[in-house]
């Protein structure tokens, strides 16, 4: 929610005799020209511009209604109450603010002008809130009269004109008592961009501490289930077998905490991932605060005798064989859970009292600084320890990594597969030259490295695979699919369950295959 996003309010009335008026604005001279003292030399907005739809036809009245001029954007929502007690037996109003055309968040403004309008009716109604005050002050009797002539002084509505447009600017919400038995409380809901989708091979990262809560954060049974598994290090595949949960289920699981903000996306960690330098890079150069931070979160704490440390979690501790290279950490690995707040917050150790000045070698600003600009396209991050082994020494390796991503100084390359072979290509070839056959193929008698049943054409006297169903995976030709350039290496040993290592070998058995880095 930008700050001071309010540029104006004002409140205008609709009289059976004089028309529509502006009886108040906030600040003088925003609508209409005033000769107050503090009032703005030029209008933002030109009432004569906006005047068919302050108080419009009846037809528009109890709904929002919104337009732009002069690269701003009026928000309002105009109220007819139908009385006999008022002449021609209606009361006509408007509260109404004023936001620049280009704020794209105006949908949460407009909410607080609707439960504005919707207020000062229930007010009118119960007990002419708005009527007894023109009544007692003769708003209408000056014909000169301009908006702030009248907006001060005294006036109730001008006065909560006034400190609404403080309090939202300033805090983003408000509490205005009225009377004994009414207060305005009113709020700023930023409206949040719908989350990305979530797949398989993502790693959510909590971005605030969850320990502390001494309720559930929800009644979802998947929520509940997979939040202990939310470390930074396992993939949404692996969270949801860890957690015994549908793997649909904690994918949507984990889009509910996206769109909140409590759960940010990373990369599955690997050695064989390339990381390059964002342009934010420059902002950590010169930032010492930064540095500071980085050096806290990133180093390995020295463990001394007589404390008690766990390094790494027990799920962590826990993996299986099957993800070790999809999932490859360093030994001294400390769960990413124990930390909070991210990109425009600090990320507190929770190992203060083990780590001091005392317990090892500080880690220099320029140690880091030189580290984070030596990656570079091309350059995995296997080579990239190798090539620094003295400088990362008391480094956490996989904790370097991420805090570069989650600050935005560093980016991953991902890796993907094209190929020109299509499934036209391995079909049948007529009955006269091929014949179909089915083999059961050993693990190191075919090209693409897999032990099960495979089916596919015989020519010349040797044996061309259509389509391999491997005896641990119940899929066709479960490779090609992903080899379109679409799908990256995270992705492909995912949801084939293989280390990168694996499925490069069967990418090399597919003819006329290409690995691109993007």
């Amino acid at each position: 929610m930008s700050t001071r996003g309010i540029k104006a309010i004002f409140f205008t009335r609709f009289h059976h005799e004089k028309g529509s008026r502006v009886l108040h604005q906030v600040p003088e001279g925003s609508i209409t020209r005033s000769t107050a003292p503090a009032a703005l030399r030029t209008p933002i907005v030109e009432v004569e511009a906006i005047a068919a739809y302050l108080n419009p036809t009846q037809q528009f009245c109890d709904r929002l209604l919104t337009f732009c001029t002069n690269h701003h954007r009026v928000i309002g929502y105009p109220v007819c109450i139908r009385e006999g007690k008022y002449s021609r037996n209606e009361f006509m109003f408007n509260w109404a603010l004023v936001v620049e055309e280009s704020l794209a968040d105006w949908a949460a403004y407009g909410e607080v002008v609707r439960k504005m309008g919707r207020l000062l009716r229930g007010l009118e109604e119960q007990g002419g809130f708005l009527s007894r005050e023109e009544e007692t002050r003769g708003v209408w009797e000056d014909e000169s009269l301009s908006g702030g002539a009248y907006g001060g002084g005294g006036s109730k509505v001008y006065a909560l004109c006034e400190m609404i447009l403080e309090d939202l600017n300033n805090y983003a919400e408000c509490m205005i008592p009225i009377d004994d038995s009414n207060t305005i409380n009113l709020k700023l809901f930023p409206t949040r961009s719908p989350p990305p989708p979530i797949h398989a091979h993502h790693v959510p990262l909590l971005t605030i501490s969850l320990t502390s809560l001494t309720a559930p954060i929800s009644s979802d049974l998947t929520l509940t289930r997979i939040i202990p598994f939310i470390n930074g290090v396992h993939s949404v595949s692996k969270i949801a077998r860890l957690a015994d949960t549908d793997l649909s289920l904690t994918r949507k699981a984990v889009q509910h905490l996206v769109y909140y903000g409590v759960v940010i996306l990373l990369d599955i960690f690997s050695f064989g991932a390339i990381y390059a330098p964002t342009v934010e890079i420059g902002g950590f150069i010169t930032d010492e605060t930064v540095q500071e931070e980085c050096a806290r979160y990133i180093r390995v704490p020295r463990i001394s005798l007589g404390r008690n440390i766990k390094i790494g979690s027990e799920s962590e501790r826990s993996s299986t064989s099957s993800d070790t290279s999809a999932h490859n950490r360093s030994p001294s690995t400390i769960t990413a859970t124990d930390f909070a707040d991210y990109r425009t917050g600090s990320i507190e150790h929770v190992y203060r009292d083990v780590m001091t000045e005392e317990d090892g070698e500080k880690i220099s600003h320029e140690t880091l600084i030189t580290l984070y600009t030596s990656l570079r396209q091309g350059l995995t991050l296997k080579n990239f320890v190798l090539e620094n082994l003295t400088l990362l020494e008391n480094i956490d390796i996989r904790r370097f990594i991420t805090f570069g991503v989650i600050k935005g100084m560093l980016y991953r390359i991902h890796k993907y597969a094209i190929t020109t072979s299509t499934f036209a290509s391995i079909a049948p070839a007529p009955m006269s030259t091929t014949t179909t056959a089915t083999a059961t193929i050993a693990g190191n008698n075919n090209d693409n490295g897999i032990a099960g049943v495979g089916v596919g054409v015989v020519e010349g006297g040797k044996l061309r695979l259509n389509s391999i169903v491997s005896s641990t995976h119940d899929v066709g030709l479960p490779l090609m699919r992903f080899l379109d350039g679409m799908h990256s290496f995270d992705e492909i040993c995912t949801e084939l369950r293989m280390s990168e290592a694996e499925v490069d070998r069967k990418v090399k058995g597919v003819g006329d295959t290409w690995v691109v880095y993007r």
